[in-house]
């Protein structure tokens, strides 16, 4: 889909290997993430979850914001486990309950094509089109525009004030989706 235009256009697959549309989201801001079960950042699911709850518990956001977890097991073999495995470890250890979909790649030949627009739409530093390691995380804005990219270095408290910025715009009109 090289002449997709948003996040929304794409479908990947969830926990159960069937089909996830993207488009089910549209019109919400979303943080993508490349997340893993044995990395030294798999604790930032802990903060990846605290910040899906402070902002569910806000009345005015709840509906409008969405942390999607895109397990990955390209560096250093560090999420191994089948789908049904990252799902129990993500519950068990952090009490995830936002959704983890399923294992994907997001560099080379067999990237999932919405990390190849996101990496193409928002490249690193010195405008790298790949992801370097685990938990990257893309924020998408309501339009389905890539926003902002922050490297795994960035926990995920970092990133609230750019979401509520984010939350903050006004939403599209359906013209404008």
């Amino acid at each position: 889909m090289a002449s997709a235009t948003s996040f929304y256009e794409f479908k990947t697959k969830d926990k159960k290997g069937q089909e996830y549309p993207l488009s089910q989201h549209q019109g919400k801001v979303i943080l993508a993430v490349n997340t893993a079960s044995k990395c030294g950042f798999t604790p930032q699911f802990g903060g990846l979850e605290s910040l899906w709850k402070k902002i569910q518990a806000n009345e005015q956001y709840k509906n409008d914001f969405v942390i999607l977890g895109f397990p990955c097991n390209q560096f250093n073999n560090q999420d191994p486990g089948s789908n049904e495995q990252i799902q129990e470890f993500c519950q068990l250890n952090y009490g995830v309950t936002f959704p983890v979909l399923g294992k994907t790649d997001v560099n080379g030949s067999n990237a999932e094509p919405v990390w190849e627009w996101m990496k193409a739409e928002k490249p690193g530093m010195m405008g790298l089109k790949r992801i370097k390691w685990n938990f990257e995380k893309f924020l998408i804005g309501r339009d389905g525009k890539v926003v902002n990219r922050w490297a795994s270095l960035t926990s995920p408290e970092k990133l609230e004030a750019d979401i509520l910025r984010e939350l903050e715009k006004p939403k599209p009109t359906k013209a404008g989706l």
